[in-house]
């Protein structure tokens, strides 16, 4: 029997991971105020109204998450420059014939459940597999068709510059209602990317044992070592190991 050797190799620098959970936060605390502020009649009370702010306070902390939400992935724009190869936006781009072959791989493991003929280990994705990278590209559209639309509908209520910038949304989608109906269906758009990636995270984290779960917070997959390329050089007679890179 095969005995599998394993190296751990850091996958999510540090940055990936403070994005990813900051946008974990934002993104519950966004939709659970969300829901409340499409719904006033859920915060009803037959108390005085002078000594409640609660309907306020709810807005205020959307708002709050939605700036964080907004700089943090100005943030991740910027890491996809000049990160590692696997935050690189690179990664995520659908049209080489790698990523066809792993996306075609992926669909029949994970949603169709063949199983494998042979083990090919270049169709193991040691950062983000074709089918995430490509629901990863829809998230950050549908990222944008929020920013656009809360920031729309923020902008005319708002003092900042920036909110103000977006103050053509509302206009252009026809009016308030639509601008408000396309956040929401949106917003229905994050919580079932949210379940699924859930899902599969843990899927692959017993399937493949590499892992998945632990790497989004300590950074680190196991790979196996046939895939490690060492780089060597020869200084003074002697070979030193200069580089590692990932097959």
């Amino acid at each position: 029997m095969e005995t599998r050797n394993f190296k751990r190799v850091m996958v999510w620098e540090l940055p990936v991971r403070i994005f990813h959970w900051i946008n974990v936060l934002a993104i519950i605390v966004l939709t659970i105020t969300g829901f409340l502020i499409a719904n006033p009649p859920a915060l009803l009370s037959s108390a005085e109204a002078t000594n409640l702010h609660t309907f306020g306070i709810i807005r205020v902390i959307h708002f709050i998450a939605a700036y964080i939400f907004f700089f943090n992935m100005l943030m991740r724009i910027y890491w996809s420059f000049v990160g590692n190869q696997f935050a690189h936006w690179r990664a995520f781009w659908p049209f080489s014939k790698k990523m066809w072959n792993n996306f075609i791989h992926v669909l029949k493991i994970d949603v169709l459940l063949f199983n494998e003929d042979e083990e090919n280990l270049s169709n193991v994705s040691i950062g983000h597999n074709s089918i995430a990278a490509a629901s990863y590209i829809v998230l950050f559209l549908l990222a944008l068709v929020q920013v656009f639309t809360g920031f729309g509908l923020y902008a005319d209520m708002s003092g900042w510059w920036l909110p103000k910038l977006f103050d053509w949304v509302i206009p252009f989608l026809g009016g308030d209602f639509m601008t408000r109906t396309i956040h929401h269906i949106a917003m229905w758009g994050f919580i079932l990317f949210s379940l699924v990636h859930v899902y599969l995270v843990f899927y692959h984290d017993w399937l493949e044992q590499r892992g998945e779960v632990s790497s989004m917070f300590g950074g680190y997959k196991f790979v196996r070592r046939k895939r490690i390329k060492k780089t060597k050089i020869i200084k003074e007679g002697k070979t030193l190991i200069v580089e590692e890179e990932i097959k």
